[in-house]
């Protein structure tokens, strides 16, 4: 069916007086006597095409054409509205394409996102969300545009895994055992035996210990994949199945990987002011006051570097009370994240040198014997958003993490060989894509910018 995108009839001055076929969706209809127009969108962009119907000349709306949610083919010409001198289109022919019952859930009132969160699949037809996942998209080819330019290589690491990258979250289990069979197994190892695999398996909480194997031989490497993790946090920010951009950068020390996560964001969220005009202004009057103005100074301007002790002192001195109490070793809660990037720094803030108690074991570890060079990225209103470090890249160092945690080194024998052949100093973060996007666009709750957000006890 050879159509032409509504945006294209918007940006392109040269269809104007000519014939054109366009498809979409019914967003609003008004009949008259003489007259009626439908607002018609496809998805391309937010703005809704005009369709005029001029009785007077002996034209006809078909009956379903006019009710709201229809999908139909339009066949006119463009022509310039007298009013407001946008395009819009006086219809020679209208084929109704897929009626719609007057039951279609979106009518012309106001809905709560947490309503439209009941219909993923109709959701995406209301500005709201035409923008968001419009957004989705141009920032995710940034990202790759990003790491492309700049040599890295796109690797996929394994969704299937027996490594849970120690303490990235709890682990989904990959089984294809029955549950009726569990009873005739007298142990663990038995039970697991039988598996499809032959030992414990589960959805892959990141690809990071994988992503450093091909880092050792491909020098800068990205993964953007699904990562999955079973933590039972309902909150506005956690989803079971989330969109993970995970660099390995070798010969890289924490101070290259910093520079590297700074110059992606300002890349992703200056692409993204450029590309998506329209979508910001509309995400700054219904979401976010003062959006573009956040944006512009999160590209125009340094992103605060503050070590994790002097944080703890600042909110320590903080004239406020906390919910969860703040003392050196504790792991920094949204509150205390967001206290610094809002009231203190005003601006995104990387924080460093963590201790290394609530790091993870592959995390490289400080002269002073207390902290790791790890470092989380804050920014205002979500709290963090990137999560990375310089890697352990000392054999012994690294076994003598892994045995402080009790931890198997057989099922990490893969991962210590490149501590033992060739070993170099090499970084890595992780980025949360639904999260820069929240950042972006002002949207308060991450189940708004997937299509289908996987919750604890929600899977729809």
């Amino acid at each position: 069916m050879k159509h032409i995108d509504v945006k294209d009839i918007f940006s392109n001055k040269d269809y104007l007086g000519k014939s054109v076929t366009v498809c979409g969706w019914v967003r609003t209809a008004r009949d008259s006597k003489n007259v009626a127009f439908l607002a018609l969108n496809d998805g391309t962009t937010l703005n809704h095409l005009q369709i005029v119907i001029d009785k007077a000349g002996g034209k006809t709306l078909p009956e379903q054409a006019g009710k709201l949610g229809a999908s139909i083919k339009v066949v006119g010409t463009v022509v310039e509205n007298m009013n407001n001198g946008s395009p819009e289109v006086n219809a020679e022919e209208i084929t109704v394409l897929g009626v719609c019952p007057p039951d279609y859930p979106l009518q012309k009132k106001f809905q709560k996102l947490e309503t439209l969160r009941e219909m993923p699949h109709i959701r995406v037809r209301t500005n709201t969300f035409n923008a968001v996942f419009r957004v989705r998209s141009i920032m995710a080819a940034s990202i790759h545009r990003f790491f492309q330019d700049r040599g890295f290589i796109y690797v996929h690491t394994p969704l299937i895994t027996a490594s849970d990258c120690e303490g990235a979250g709890e682990m989904f289990r990959v089984t294809t055992q029955d549950f009726a069979d569990a009873a005739k197994y007298k142990t663990e190892e038995e039970y697991y035996a039988d598996d499809f695999f032959g030992k414990k398996a589960g959805l892959s909480v990141s690809g990071q210990l994988e992503g450093e194997g091909m880092a050792m031989g491909m020098g800068k490497i990205y993964t953007f994949g699904p990562s999955f993790r079973a933590e039972k946090s309902n909150t506005l920010r956690h989803v079971a199945e989330f969109w993970h951009v995970e660099p390995e950068i070798a010969f890289c020390e924490l101070p290259d990987l910093i520079e590297i996560a700074e110059e992606m964001i300002k890349y992703i969220i200056k692409d993204y002011m450029e590309k998506c005009p329209e979508e910001l202004k509309f995400f700054e009057e219904r979401f976010e006051k003062g959006l573009t103005e956040k944006l512009k100074n999160v590209v125009e301007n340094d992103f605060a570097v503050v070590d994790y002790t002097e944080a703890i002192d600042l909110l320590l001195k903080a004239d406020v009370k906390f919910e969860f109490p703040v003392s050196w070793g504790c792991d920094l809660q949204s509150e205390h994240e967001r206290y610094i990037t809002e009231q203190i720094y005003k601006k995104p803030v990387f924080l460093i040198n963590y201790p290394k108690e609530i790091k993870s074991f592959y995390m490289k570890q400080n002269p002073d014997g207390k902290t790791v060079a790890a470092t989380d990225l804050l920014v205002p209103g979500v709290g963090e958003i990137i999560g990375g470090s310089e890697r352990e890249a000392d054999y012994d160092k690294l076994v003598a993490a892994m045995d402080a945690r009790g931890m198997n080194k057989a099922d990490y024998a893969d991962y210590l060989d490149l501590r033992k052949f060739g070993s170099v100093p090499h970084s890595g973060f992780g980025l949360g894509f639904e999260r820069i996007i929240m950042y972006a666009t002002g949207m308060a709750n991450i189940r708004d910018v997937i299509f289908y957000p996987r919750t604890v006890g929600n899977i729809r």
